[in-house]
């Protein structure tokens, strides 16, 4: 069956899923997780492709993207592929890390910009690869540290992100009401049965 082609256009938001063939872990120590971050930013930076949000997990990934001049499917295939290759080697594997393609859904970035910066962002703590929202802000493997300038890279889109939170030039401000805002989602009960159970908030995220 010929595969749907998706809409692709110069800067276009996206929300990619990335999982593990049969659900299997695509990351199996930290040299993974760090070889997996650098080849996420390489390619980000040398096709203009614009990450806003990010979380790694053991089986899958998240993230919140606008597509560059070079589209998304050259910036994935080049991600994926070389991650894939590397792992392989790493871990004397043969065949496929992924499951079939990555998953991509066209957002509205006045709808759900923020929501989904949140919800990627809450991941890691959501799977209790941290305990807390404060060992969230130091986790190397997520976007959120980098937003609040506690982990640094040069390639995730900082800046573009704190402009949706707060007053126009007060990062601090900005910083303050994103992370009470993430406090608030992840504090109400209501967020995490649906987050688990409910049809409507799998729409609304995945949907966009």
């Amino acid at each position: 069956m010929r595969r749907q082609a998706r809409l692709d256009a110069v800067g276009t938001l996206h929300h990619v899923m990335i999982r593990g063939i049969e659900k299997r872990r695509i990351v199996d120590d930290d040299q993974d997780r760090k070889d997996f971050v650098l080849r996420l930013g390489k390619p980000a930076t040398e096709t203009a492709t614009s990450i806003y949000a990010w979380a790694l997990l053991s089986n899958h990934a998240h993230l919140l993207l606008r597509s560059g001049a070079q589209s998304l499917a050259r910036f994935m295939r080049r991600f994926l592929t070389g991650y894939a290759v590397s792992y392989n080697l790493r871990h004397r594997r043969h065949g496929h890390l992924f499951q079939n393609r990555y998953k991509s859904i066209v957002c509205d970035a006045d709808s759900y910009f923020t929501e989904l910066v949140r919800y990627i962002h809450l991941n890691p703590l959501r799977v209790k690869l941290v305990a807390d929202l404060e060992e969230l802000e130091r986790y190397p493997y997520c976007g959120h540290g980098v937003i609040l300038g506690a982990v640094k890279n040069n390639w995730q889109d900082r800046d573009s992100v704190l402009a949706q939170f707060g007053t126009p030039g007060l990062s601090e401000e900005k910083i303050s009401v994103l992370v009470d805002g993430m406090r608030k989602v992840f504090a109400d009960e209501n967020f995490r049965s649906a987050a688990k159970n409910s049809r409507h908030f799998f729409a609304a995220v995945g949907a966009c």
